[in-house]
């Protein structure tokens, strides 16, 4: 999933503002011209004319790099990677409140940008949810391993985003303003039903 820095070097990079500034325009660049999936660690240093030893100590990971590009929060990329740790137990939960306290911090996560920038942002609108595809709906299908697994996938996104418009933008009550617990509580075992549920038909 994430490309991992094999080492982190201290010292001189630590003031190398100018080569972090460099590297980030360059990812910009990569991914608007090759898409998530497409833009590599190694191509954004080769064009940045850095080492890929430097992209991960200034951005610990792919999903770092790219967070940064688009200016998504620092938290979120963790926070992802939170909802994958103990498998399938629990995972509904963590799925919905991973969502929620990170909306609640900021409108910038991945849904918001989303549901906001579509109509006049078609190319940032791709590559989130190309993020969102690889690295949450790809990975939950993979964790399934089940025929229909794509299907349960989707099926949590639609309540993922059904939540989100009903929560952050339409504000219908009283799901807008419901503790982030009693939404995690509620809809935690739903996302959970779509995931691990067995399909009894014949």
């Amino acid at each position: 999933m994430a490309e991992q820095s094999p080492s982190s070097r201290p010292g001189r990079w630590r003031s190398g503002a100018e080569s972090k500034q460099r590297i980030l325009e360059t990812a910009r660049a990569l991914f608007r011209r090759h898409g998530y999936d497409g833009t590599t660690v190694r191509a954004v240093a080769a064009e940045a004319g850095v080492d890929p030893a430097m992209v991960f100590y200034f951005f610990r990971t792919k999903q770092g790099l790219f967070g940064a590009a688009v200016e998504m929060p620092d938290a979120v990329p963790p926070a992802i990677e939170s909802i994958f740790t103990g498998g399938l137990d629990g995972i509904g939960e963590r799925v919905v409140r991973t969502l929620l306290e990170n909306m609640e911090k900021s409108d910038r996560t991945p849904f918001a940008l989303l549901t906001r920038s579509a109509p006049t942002h078609d190319r940032s609108e791709a590559l989130l949810r190309e993020f969102i595809d690889r690295e949450i709906t790809d990975r939950l299908t993979a964790l399934l391993d089940a025929p229909d697994a794509a299907l349960r996938a989707g099926m949590v996104n639609v309540q993922l985003l059904g939540l989100t418009v009903a929560r952050y933008i339409v504000r219908i009550e009283p799901i807008a303003s419901a503790p982030v617990d009693e939404l995690v509580a509620r809809f935690g075992p739903l996302v959970q039903h779509c995931l691990t549920v067995p399909d009894h038909r014949p």
